[in-house]
């Protein structure tokens, strides 16, 4: 609301109003074409979001949300200096904006080892927002960087932080399961995964974790009966292909 003082403002506010409502315009086209760019990034059809994003910042140059989504399109792209500065950008102009400090976390987390501790604390940032809307997200993210730098108890203190908000949340669950894996304890990995099986049905997550614990085992056929299930249900998923290519980690 623009408060106007006689004899300060020589424009008249029909002009002022004019300028709101273009501004209001240029807002609203930045939001919906950023909108469209995640809706097409998700899809994976990178080209179109990439022309959709072009559109929005041609409407608004300073939109946070829009260098949010570019950097998700630039890690993708394996562009990682060109990620690194469009989450930096978009973190300037929106300082408080949960979900670009949940995505540049993730992107430290994936991209850039040295940065680890950072990512953790983008994490941290997002989940204490009590306007955010998925901070289990969040905690669990934090689990799974935890677990990549082999820090067990911590990433198991996340990913129980992440349930006890959302309780029966698949990725923290999995994430217990690959907390136990990873430490050796393959048998309560295995029940864990069991249960989770019997209980929620299979996923391309479970189904892979499923084949890390057979192998950790010694149960190749256990292995080769999960891994079919999941290229026959799940052919298009990253796992299945992870599996074709022989990738286990």
């Amino acid at each position: 609301m623009i408060k106007w003082l006689g004899g300060c403002v020589q424009q008249p506010i029909e002009g002022g109003l004019l300028v709101q409502d273009n501004s209001a315009r240029a807002f609203q086209s930045a939001k919906i074409h950023t909108e469209l760019a995640a809706e097409y990034f998700y899809r994976g059809q990178l080209d179109v979001a990439i022309e959709e994003i072009t559109e929005a910042l041609k409407a608004q140059s300073n939109y946070a949300p829009a260098y949010n989504v570019l950097g998700l399109i630039n890690m993708t792209l394996n562009d990682n200096n060109r990620a690194l500065e469009s989450f930096e950008r978009a973190l300037r102009i929106a300082p408080k904006n949960s979900e670009i400090h949940n995505n540049f976390g993730w992107f430290l987390c994936q991209r850039v080892s040295a940065r680890m501790d950072s990512a953790i604390n983008h994490f941290l940032v997002a989940a204490g927002d009590p306007l955010y809307l998925t901070p289990e997200m969040s905690y669990t993210n934090a689990g799974i960087c935890e677990l990549k730098r082999q820090k067990y108890s911590e990433a198991r203190s996340f990913f129980n932080k992440a349930l006890s908000l959302q309780p029966g949340y698949l990725p923290a669950e999995i994430g217990l399961i690959d907390v136990d894996l990873q430490s050796g304890f393959l048998a309560e990995a295995k029940a864990k995964l069991l249960l989770m099986l019997q209980n929620n049905g299979p996923t391309p997550e479970s189904l892979l974790m499923a084949i890390k614990i057979e192998h950790a085992m010694g149960n190749q056929l256990a292995a080769d009966s999960y891994s079919y299930q999941l290229q026959k249900h799940f052919p298009e998923s990253k796992e299945a292909a992870a599996i074709r290519e022989g990738k286990l980690q």
